[in-house]
């Protein structure tokens, strides 16, 4: 629910079954695999809470071309600061940090409404994908990775979605009037 919010480490223990030392341990193990990739993780005093107000902001940031700034810092304060994304001051802090009007960020995040349609659309689509938690990963619109999987899972998946894509030869689709019927000419070849 809104405004509920817990320590991860109680959350992961309680959803996984594990004991409160396993859950450590399995951040630990995510924070290794953040640092060697040059990534701040916390794995200690980290929330787990209700992100709709996050996502509902992250679509006024994408009206507003600035969604990728904002999900950055987004991401930067949960995983590797002490900011909480589960309040309406952080998260009108984190807009103005990505380049949003303040008066609008706060007006977004006091309208229950606003961008809410959108958020439960993201919630079906990503339903009907298979996502069933995160991390979740969508390749091509057609397939789908969970969890923090291994890099030799993600060259597979992408591998696939490689193999699978449709072709679309030069002179076909938007702007193929501009072609002949063999194609299109390079210039300068």
């Amino acid at each position: 629910p809104k405004g509920d919010t817990a320590p991860v480490l109680e959350m992961l223990a309680k959803k996984y079954g594990r004991t409160p030392d396993e859950a450590r341990a399995m951040e630990a193990h995510v924070a290794s695999n953040a640092h060697a990739e040059g990534l701040d993780y916390r794995t200690e005093g980290r929330d787990h809470g209700n992100t709709f107000d996050t996502h509902r902001l992250l679509h006024l940031a994408k009206a507003r071309g600035r969604q990728d700034a904002l999900l950055d810092l987004a991401y930067r304060a949960n995983f590797a600061e002490e900011r909480s994304v589960f309040d309406a001051d952080t998260l009108a802090a984190l807009g103005v940090e990505a380049g949003l009007d303040e008066t609008e960020v706060r007006a977004v995040l006091a309208d229950e409404t606003a961008y809410a349609d959108d958020v439960r659309q993201d919630e079906r689509e990503a339903a009907e994908l298979g996502a069933n938690g995160v991390p979740f990963f969508v390749l091509d619109r057609r397939y789908g990775v969970s969890g923090g999987q291994p890099a030799e899972v993600f060259t597979q998946a992408l591998e696939q979605a490689w193999q699978g894509r449709a072709l679309q030869p030069l002179g076909t689709g938007a702007g193929a009037d501009a072609c002949g019927p063999d194609g299109c000419e390079v210039p300068g070849a």
